[in-house]
């Protein structure tokens, strides 16, 4: 049975390539971005090659259009197989932790973790609804405090706090929802800049999560299908 998915910040880069590729699987991919004309813009070569691919208004700073979104596939659907955190700002480069400017450190909070918990606590009870519940939520090594160190300070700091969630989600979700975060490395984005690994490899650990069988773990760290440390 085909899967319904939503990705978010999903307009470009590794969420655009996820959406892509559950989308020529079969599966009905709900296409999250804050900027509507990109999201579009963004599902229309993957509605023209076949896919499911519905875009919608999705800014996950935004309470409101998260529960629009949720209320559509609460009345549509009546379940969500699979939940990709993806969006993301802020990888700061230009600073370090001393001397950071905390404005920026809230804005990345803001979207990358508290952004994952908004869509997560509207999106829980069609989550467990599905049976076979998957949340990912797409980290980062950056956010590893096992090679921590001083450098783009509001990013790991905001990727540290994901993975702490992370944990939380899955002790209270298990069995019924597996709940786990991702580093896909670095990626060739227009985030991670030139040199990085191909997006289609980034987007296959990211797919690996969402494909886990009922068994698979769950509150753990990984890339590449591999545990990594938190």
């Amino acid at each position: 049975m085909s899967r319904v998915a939503l990705v978010t910040g999903a307009n470009r880069g590794i969420g655009l390539e996820v959406a892509r590729q559950l989308a020529a699987r079969g599966d009905t991919v709900f296409l999250g971005a804050r900027d509507p004309d990109a999201g579009r813009a963004a599902a229309e070569p993957l509605m023209a090659a076949g896919g499911d691919v519905r875009p919608r208004l999705l800014d996950v700073i935004d309470q409101g259009s998260i529960d629009l979104v949720a209320g559509e596939l609460a009345r549509g659907v009546g379940r969500l197989d699979v939940l990709i955190n993806n969006a993301a700002i802020h990888y700061d480069t230009w600073q370090r932790a001393i001397g950071a400017d905390p404005s920026v450190v809230l804005q990345a909070l803001d979207t990358n973790l508290l952004g994952a918990w908004r869509c997560a606590n509207a999106l829980i009870p069609l989550l467990r609804a599905s049976g076979h519940g998957r949340i990912v939520n797409v980290s980062s090594e950056a956010g590893s405090l096992a090679s921590m160190s001083g450098g783009t300070p509001a990013y790991a700091v905001s990727k540290v706090a994901l993975n702490g969630l992370t944990r939380m989600l899955a002790a209270q979700l298990r069995p019924y929802v597996l709940v786990n975060s991702v580093c896909p490395g670095w990626v060739a984005t227009d985030m991670g800049g030139p040199g990085g690994r191909p997006v289609a490899e980034g987007a296959a650990s990211v797919l690996w999560a969402a494909d886990l069988p009922d068994n698979g773990p769950t509150g753990g760290f990984f890339r590449d299908g591999r545990p990594i440390p938190f």
